[in-house]
């Protein structure tokens, strides 16, 4: 009789087990794969990793996800991006490939570049990252034959109607946000994470989560420098240019939370290897937002505050001093603090977080969008019915599982 071995003995590799045991399970994982159109199958290194249903859902919710944020980056960069670029200019385009102008609102990109001298670039980039992200997802179904996903039949939110904006329907509206501040608080903590349950976390800026105001300027008068001001900007164009700031970290936020997250339900190493190299940059740009939002200024405007964020006092409760406040609130403390993660037991550990279904999933990721107000229709005083479909997709991603 044949000497019978362990399956990871000579000639047998953890690849070629997880090769072979999918081709002779594929009659038996059959209602799991994706059926009709074969899909190309050139992995590197000789991966023969099937795509499954649940890898195109990932990548259809994904491809999706990053239309929507290009639509709102598009409307951030035609108002706030940068005019003069140097010597290694970033074309922008809409998405329908209309040309756009940036930085039409001189207002808006004096008050960003008192976050950052550099906001303007910043944003510029981060409009082209995400053009490129849903396009190039876009382009890698189309080439596996799945189809691409085009949301722009639910473009009818009004953009600003300041000059030298394209006056097309857009997918997002800037202009009615309830930014939810605690990834601010979140990052920042020894003792909580999100996937232990739901902590409560405080809000960096309470007031951009009490009620809704806009990231961008809405008309002239929020667009343009006032002579009287000396090439000052008010203190209500500030608040809008802050406001933006804040915003910036929380959509960016939740891509680094939602790209690890889906990426442990992918079964092909080639897609997987996608979410892999999109996430981080996702991440990227959240560290830079995360950066430059405590360069906020102290500041009034009607019903909203911008508290100061040195440390010294929890804008949430003026009684509250400490290193716990400190910990929470110090501008500067903008890389992931040491928390808990899988089990307590473990000790704690820097990471992303969110990374469950539950708290950074793509239901996770739409639901926080809708609590935004991005897809706030003003005239129905109503969510648009992107928010039906996007539900639809992050269901299908979320529902996706790894097959062995």
């Amino acid at each position: 009789m044949k000497k019978q071995g362990n399956m990871f003995t000579k000639g047998s590799t953890r690849r070629s087990f997880l090769k072979n045991g999918t081709v002779a399970g594929a009659a038996t994982m059959g209602a799991g794969l994706l059926s009709g159109k074969a899909f190309a199958l050139d992995r590197e290194d000789g991966d023969r990793a099937p795509i499954t249903k649940g890898d195109i859902a990932i990548l259809t919710f994904l491809s999706a996800l990053e239309q929507v944020e290009a639509d709102l980056w598009i409307q951030y960069a035609e108002l706030g991006g940068a005019t003069n670029q140097g010597l290694s200019p970033i074309e922008v385009q809409h998405l329908k490939g209309q040309p756009i102008t940036q930085g039409n609102a001189p207002a808006y990109v004096a008050a960003l570049r008192v976050l950052d001298g550099d906001m303007p670039q910043y944003i510029s980039d981060n409009t082209d990252d995400e053009i490129s992200h849903h396009r190039f997802l876009n382009n890698y179904l189309k080439s596996k034959g799945a189809n691409p996903i085009d949301l722009s039949g639910f473009a009818v939110l009004a953009p600003s109607s300041v000059a030298g904006v394209l006056q097309v329907p857009r997918l997002t509206n800037l202009q009615h946000l309830k930014v939810d501040t605690t990834w601010w608080t979140r990052y920042r903590s020894a003792k909580l994470n999100p996937d232990f349950g739901n902590p409560k976390f405080e809000n960096a800026v309470p007031d951009l989560a009490r009620n809704p105001h806009t990231a961008i300027p809405l008309n002239r008068d929020d667009a343009n420098l006032d002579p009287k001001l000396n090439g000052n900007v008010s203190t209500h164009q500030q608040a809008i240019a802050s406001t933006a700031g804040f915003h910036f970290g929380f959509i960016e936020q939740g891509g680094s939370s939602l790209y690890p997250t889906l990426a442990q339900k992918v079964n092909n190493l080639e897609v997987l290897r996608v979410l892999l190299s999109i996430g981080p940059s996702e991440t990227m740009h959240f560290q830079v937002w995360h950066d430059k939002a405590g360069n906020a200024p102290q500041l009034t405007d009607g019903d909203l505050s911008f508290p100061v964020l040195d440390g010294s006092n929890d804008p949430n409760d003026p009684n509250a001093s400490g290193t716990d406040v400190a910990d929470s609130f110090q501008a500067n403390l903008i890389m992931p603090e040491p928390t808990f993660f899988l089990n307590a037991d473990l000790g704690p550990v820097s990471i992303i977080r969110p990374t469950s279904t539950a708290q950074g999933g793509a239901v996770a990721a739409v639901q926080s969008f809708v609590d935004d107000g991005l897809f706030f229709d003003p005239s129905t005083n109503s969510n648009t019915p992107i928010v039906a479909k996007l539900m639809s997709l992050a269901e299908e991603a979320d529902e996706a599982r790894r097959r062995f």
